[in-house]
């Protein structure tokens, strides 16, 4: 059984890294006013627990019948594929209609619906900024429709997605990367409770791993799971190998050839074709440039485009002037 399964938080108390946000949640759980929300940050730091958590909170033992999650990524790359092979839409897809309106009516469908033995139910989307700009809209009028019995929550790691139709109407919570320390604690605590798995693991394996995690403990779990298998050390090595890794060193050595264009390139294609978000790209080639670059200039360049992406609306735009910045700075 994988880690992140069995040891996934059930309740507030167990969510670790996120304890204002947490609180907050805990808070209007208790109470029952639940605004609409949206939910942002790193993977692997707690946004699609905490709904449950909430969900559980709210409604104990009826939290499945009073809750529907809508996996927009799959929706939305799969089509009516992905309709047709769900049993919860059979009822509500019809062939001869786009995948848009098909994707309005089910929201709608699911927005109208009466809870059971509670003041509202929740409407999820998961991977939220993949919803096209459209779905975003028609998404508007359906809160403003049924905001009475329906809540509706927006999971993202890239909030810049969302349309400010929706972010207004929307209480923003945003999860934050874990800290190393808390991360390297919980970790521990697993290896302690998993006889014979590891408890001989030493120190350095257990910091590459809370290193290679960058604040993401699903990723964490995952590593560690993976070092205390019967080839740990190198399976561990191996995973470190990445694709959106070596990406990021081309994306640096075009930088450092003079061919921005090229390396441009190389970063936005890890956003459009691997979906990574732009704090995420930033984090691979960060550790491209640890690895192969270490110039202070460049480490600089990256940290004012760190706090430049908490507060922009084009990610793009700022990681191509971080590589143009880079060129003409150090490799010019």
């Amino acid at each position: 059984m994988l880690w992140t399964e069995k040891y996934r938080p059930r309740i507030f108390d167990e969510i670790i890294g996120q304890e204002h946000v947490i609180a907050r949640l805990k808070a209007t759980a208790e109470t029952g006013r639940v605004p609409h929300l949206l939910l942002s940050g790193p993977s692997g730091t707690g946004k699609s627990v905490a709904v449950e958590c909430l969900s559980r909170g709210l409604f104990g033992e009826r939290m499945l019948e009073n809750t529907t999650i809508i996996m927009a990524s799959d929706l939305f790359e799969q089509g009516k594929r992905y309709l047709e092979g769900d049993e919860r839409y059979a009822h509500i897809f019809r062939r001869d209609e786009s995948l848009l309106t098909n994707f309005k009516n089910i929201t709608r469908s699911f927005a109208s619906v009466g809870p059971l033995d509670a003041p509202f139910r929740l409407l999820v989307f998961e991977g939220a900024s993949d919803l096209p700009r459209e779905a975003q809209q028609a998404l508007r009028r359906t809160m403003e429709r049924y905001s009475r019995t329906c809540r509706f929550i927006f999971i993202t790691r890239r909030p810049s997605g969302i349309i400010p139709a929706l972010t207004s109407r929307c209480l923003p919570f945003f999860f934050s990367p874990i800290p190393g320390d808390l991360i390297e604690r919980y970790l521990r605590s697993i290896l302690s409770s998993e006889p014979g798995t590891g408890q001989e693991l030493p120190d350095d394996d257990l910091e590459l791993i809370v290193q290679a995690s960058g604040g993401d403990l699903r990723k964490a779990l995952l590593l560690l799971q993976v070092r205390g298998g019967p080839d740990g050390r190198e399976d561990l090595v191996n995973s470190f190998q990445t694709e959106t890794g070596r990406l990021a060193r081309a994306s640096l050595s075009a930088i450092s050839c003079g061919d921005t264009r090229a390396a441009m390139r190389a970063l936005e294609s890890l956003i459009i074709e691997y979906g990574l978000t732009a704090k995420e790209v930033l984090h691979e080639f960060r550790a491209a440039v640890r690895k192969d670059y270490p110039d202070p200039r460049i480490i600089l360049a990256l940290a004012e485009t760190d706090y430049s992406l908490t507060r922009c609306n084009n990610e793009y735009i700022q990681l191509n002037a971080m590589l143009a910045r880079i060129g003409g700075d150090v490799f010019s």
